[in-house]
């Protein structure tokens, strides 16, 4: 299976034999053409299954599976917009199956990796669970009862479910989204506004928060108590059996996870108390989920869940 995860940055591309092994991973800068951006990140992904052909010629593909950003639906095969990427209604599984001559699935990068955690990472032992990825953004896979909730593409973005609405002014438009406070970008970028020093990442402020930065310390707090109340409303909708966290920011261990568990059960009341852990794939689960929407073009996955 050919796998490739576009993103704003870079594109990461590899195949997946038949035992599941990843070969030749490699990472592409992401061209960015204006209204033929989603021409071009097709060429790019063509590029990319050449070069990879030639490097394994005994590993023949089946199917090639996509992951972007964004608003993406899944069952029409469609980008419909992203805001780091100049698209609109792209129809990338059409554009990249002429090129390939493979059958080709589309999905959203973080319910691709939501997938990679419920079929061999974190999730697996669960039916309900809400997967977050927390890096620049926030964003989440829901999986009900085995099956992913798409919605056309809207499900997930919990990045964008207001907690504030006279707060901060989201890049989506919105006042007070959970992306303003909880996220790896507004953690970096509340701590340069309070102090005019830009730290490298979210975990760099953790860094300066943990060495007795007092503002610092306020950042992080603030951040996880906002992805506090936003489980606790999952909690409370969608009772799921355990919420399971992703990106960078995950990496913080106990600094994240034990207020975090803590907030989260002091919230809640009768509610259902989902188990909050870490993820286990890591950095290529959108890669890995891309090799998983793969099998499904190829006809290797018929069941309508994802067990």
């Amino acid at each position: 299976m050919l796998a490739f995860d576009i993103g704003g940055t870079d594109i990461k591309a590899a195949l997946f034999d038949h035992r599941g092994r990843m070969l030749g991973l490699s990472r592409v800068p992401t061209p960015h053409e204006g209204g033929s951006t989603a021409e071009a990140v097709v060429r790019q992904v063509g590029e990319r299954a050449d070069a990879l052909a030639a490097q394994f010629p005994e590993v023949l593909p089946a199917a090639a599976g996509l992951v972007a950003p964004g608003t993406v639906d899944d069952d029409r095969g469609m980008a419909i917009s992203a805001a780091n990427l100049d698209w609109e209604n792209a129809p990338l599984s059409e554009l990249a199956k002429g090129l390939l001559g493979l059958p080709v699935s589309l999905s959203h990068d973080v319910r691709a990796a939501g997938e990679a955690e419920y079929r061999l990472g974190a999730a697996r032992p669960y039916r309900d669970v809400i997967v977050i990825v927390i890096g620049t953004g926030i964003a989440s896979a829901i999986i009900l009862d085995g099956r992913l909730h798409v919605a056309g593409g809207h499900a997930g973005e919990i990045g964008h479910a207001v907690l504030d609405p006279a707060g901060l002014r989201c890049p989506c438009g919105a006042r007070g989204c959970l992306e303003t406070v909880g996220s790896a970008g507004a953690i970096v970028a509340r701590y340069h506004a309070m102090t005019g020093h830009r730290p490298t990442g979210g975990r760099d402020v953790l860094a300066r928060a943990r060495a007795g930065d007092a503002t610092a310390q306020g950042v992080w707090d603030d951040a996880v108590r906002a992805v506090s109340i936003s489980i606790a409303q999952l909690a409370a909708i969608l009772a799921p059996e355990a919420v399971v966290i992703g990106g960078g920011i995950a990496q913080a261990g106990d600094d994240l996870f034990h207020p975090l568990r803590e907030q989260v059960d002091a919230l809640l009341s009768f509610h259902r108390r989902p188990v909050i852990v870490p993820a286990r794939i890591g950095q290529n689960a959108g890669l890995v989920g891309a090799a998983l929407c793969a099998r499904r073009a190829g006809g290797h996955d018929r069941q309508g869940g994802l067990t």
